[in-house]
């Protein structure tokens, strides 16, 4: 039987070793959380050859690239917040359903992300996105015009910037939010159950507390094949909305395949009914 000096030390290099790998994962946790990869693309390369660069401004003296097209005729702008991989070149085929339905959109790219500067952070993302609405209004497309489209990661910075233009009295036409997470720590904690991910984390884009307050009609999709972000999360943000809102759940559906699903037209349907007479889906 193992002496209690060496039970003793056994059990003080697991404490050790737990220790290094929390700490190991507290200073590399924006680099697991944030995931920019490969090479920057025009818009024709990602076909979607209508649309722009353009530069949003952020508040902390940032220019980030961006791609818009304008709406056809009098109507809406989709602004659309990507995930936590690759780059905006990846998402062309994602919007080319809303472009080719008379949607203006704005394809957002985050600091650090498709040669942008600057480190993503939650509040930059933030920031990033509130840069993208002020570029909007500026050029004549209020809030009241626009539908905010989050997929996976970019779903909370779609709710947060709805809640903060519910709270400021200009709420969004809609929210569209696509495998969304309910907070990173509920997702965190899913993947790394043996560490204390709640108490570690310096991001968290907790998505649950905003949503009910978004003041605007909300459309979830989640697959129910889902190991990213399991569906139970997605039904969490659900459950937390206020009315109107619909949910899509897919049977067989994964993070990032729900397209294969028809959820485009979902989506558009959804926004056919209800967008607000005031705020038409197209000039046409």
């Amino acid at each position: 039987m193992p002496s209690t000096a060496t039970l003793l030390t056994v059990a003080a290099m697991i404490i050790g070793g737990y220790g290094v790998l929390v700490a190991g994962m507290y200073l590399a946790q924006r680099s697991l959380l944030y995931l920019p990869s490969g090479q920057p693309m025009t818009p024709r390369e990602a076909g979607v050859p209508e649309m722009r660069g353009v530069l949003l401004t952020t508040a902390d003296g940032l220019s980030l690239t961006a791609w818009h097209r304008p709406p056809v005729g009098d109507g809406v702008t989709l602004v659309y917040f990507h995930g936590n991989g690759g780059h905006i070149g990846y998402r062309g085929h994602r919007v080319r359903p809303f472009l080719d339905a008379g949607f203006g959109v704005l394809l957002v790219s985050y600091r650090g992300y498709g040669g942008n500067p600057g480190r993503p952070t939650e509040d930059g993302l933030y920031a990033d996105g509130r840069a993208a609405l002020a570029f909007l209004e500026a050029r004549g497309f209020p809030p009241g015009r626009l539908v905010l489209f989050g997929e996976s990661l970019g779903g909370g910075v779609a709710v947060r910037l709805a809640w903060e233009q519910a709270r400021a009295g200009s709420p969004v036409a809609a929210v569209v939010l696509e495998a969304p997470l309910s907070s990173v720590a509920d997702v965190g904690a899913y993947h790394y159950p043996i560490l204390p991910v709640r108490l570690l984390l310096k991001d968290r884009f907790d998505i649950v507390p905003l949503v009910g307050e978004i003041a605007a009609p909300l459309f979830v999709a989640h697959g129910e094949a889902d190991l990213v972000v399991p569906i139970r999360f997605g039904r969490k943000v659900f459950d937390a909305a206020s009315e109107p809102k619909e949910a899509f759940w897919v049977d067989g559906g994964g993070h990032e395949n729900l397209p294969a699903f028809g959820l485009h037209a979902r989506v558009l349907r959804f926004l056919d009914r209800h967008l607000a007479a005031g705020a038409p889906r197209t000039g046409v």
